[in-house]
């Protein structure tokens, strides 16, 4: 009840990037240049702050189970300030400086003017989505998933609505684009913020902004902060090395990582669960039934990789043609797939994991878990390469990173060192 309204809500934040594209892509080469060099530095920028939406759900459900509503709100609201003040110092960075930033991608001459405009437009609309990530996180400990899906969905229509309006209706082109998702995306975090405001009135929590609460929630967010600057290395590693083995490997390497990365939105959203339910459990000291949750998410997460796994291997010859129809991409891409379909399982079990001991609140072991598989994973990928391997064996390194994970947290959550009881850890 708690993943697969959360799956429909990590599936839905994609699609705006998606939307913009089919959008600008009709405007021109150079304006669909901009765009993806834009909204990398966008996602990149939203998605190292993803701790304020993974350390509130913890924090908040632990005061859930509990029994105390109105410190769990008056949690949230601490992340909700947070995010408000990191939003705030990201524009103030990414404004005077949008043009050096898309200069450090090499952006051709006649792209940067439209990603420089995009960036700079498009980053107004950072604080809200981290309010949207630190709301949500909320909601999730609120054991609520089904309003962000409601939201995500809701915005994702109006942002396709408004980007059609303004850069072909007002004329506005690329710039348009940027206005609508702004827009969209301030209306997204306004419907949080009603939600979560009239929460606090109904049992009595302060809106205000508490100065040790905010540095409590920004102290608790450093660790998982570790954890993914680990994790997008590694991401940024794989794709340089692809980079290397030449042109159609890193195509196909692109093609492999969007499925791979929308296998893991499947399996993230049983993790989201695991971060509510876990979190619930502790709170109430009972650290029994975190236990047996954990065992149940574990078979969830193994059942779950070994469908997408089967998934992944039996629709193989209908999925790279909607790609790309270069035979040499397709011929390289084929044996990876292999590699990714076996891997799920693994992922299975490490997203689970993950999201349990995000739950509980270990961060501090979960950015060490992470530093050790970059440490693992980096010497591996770069010998790739220089051992005159392919795209497989890249992959074969990735599928040794998640396996280093799972060990890694299979030896966390079978010590019970992470089953820490109470409101607070």
């Amino acid at each position: 009840m708690l993943a697969v309204p959360a799956f429909g809500a990590l599936v839905a934040e994609p699609l705006f990037v998606m939307a913009d594209s089919a959008i600008i892509g009709h405007l021109g080469t150079a304006q669909l240049a901009g765009l993806g060099v834009a909204s990398a530095l966008l996602t990149t920028a939203v998605s190292v702050f993803v701790f304020l939406a993974y350390a509130t759900t913890a924090a908040v459900a632990r005061r859930v189970g509990a029994g105390d509503l109105q410190a769990a709100i008056r949690q949230g609201m601490d992340g909700i300030w947070l995010a408000l003040l990191i939003g705030a110092t990201v524009i103030a960075v990414v404004l005077p400086s949008a043009a050096a930033l898309v200069g450090l991608f090499g952006t051709s001459d006649t792209a940067a003017p439209y990603a420089t405009t995009y960036l700079r437009i498009s980053s107004l609309g950072i604080p809200a989505m981290l309010i949207v990530l630190a709301a949500t996180g909320v909601l999730r400990g609120l054991q609520n998933t089904k309003t962000p899906l409601y939201v995500a969905v809701s915005g994702f229509v109006a942002n396709a609505a408004l980007n059609v309006g303004l850069v072909y209706g007002a004329d506005l082109g690329i710039a348009g684009s940027a206005w609508g998702t702004v827009i969209a995306q301030w209306g997204m975090a306004a419907v949080y913020l009603v939600v979560v405001v009239r929460g606090a009135r109904r049992h009595g929590a302060s809106l205000s902004p508490d100065a040790a609460g905010i540095k409590a929630s920004a102290q608790a967010g450093v660790p998982l902060l570790v954890r993914t600057l680990s994790l997008r290395a590694i991401l940024l590693i794989a794709t340089a090395v692809a980079a290397r083995l030449g042109d159609a490997d890193i195509a196909a390497h692109q093609i492999i990582l969007s499925l791979w990365s929308l296998l893991a939105f499947a399996l993230d959203a049983i993790a989201i669960a695991g971060q509510a339910i876990i979190g619930r459990y502790l709170g109430a000291n009972d650290p029994q039934g975190a236990r047996a949750a954990c065992r149940r998410m574990v078979q969830w997460g193994i059942a779950v990789g070994v469908v997408l796994g089967l998934l992944v291997i039996l629709a193989r010859p209908l999925f790279l043609p909607l790609f790309t129809s270069d035979p040499t991409v397709k011929d390289t891409a084929l044996p990876a797939l292999i590699m990714v379909a076996l891997s799920q399982p693994i992922c299975g079990v490490v997203f689970v994991l993950d999201g349990v001991l995000m739950g509980a609140g270990d961060g501090p072991y979960l950015a060490g878990a992470m530093v050790v598989t970059l440490a693992v994973f980096a010497p591996a990928a770069l010998l790739v390469p220089a051992l005159g391997g392919g795209l497989t064996a890249l992959w074969g390194a990735m599928t040794l990173m998640m396996a280093v994970r799972m060990l890694t947290l299979l030896v966390r959550s079978r010590s019970g060192r992470w089953i820490v009881t109470g409101a607070t850890r």
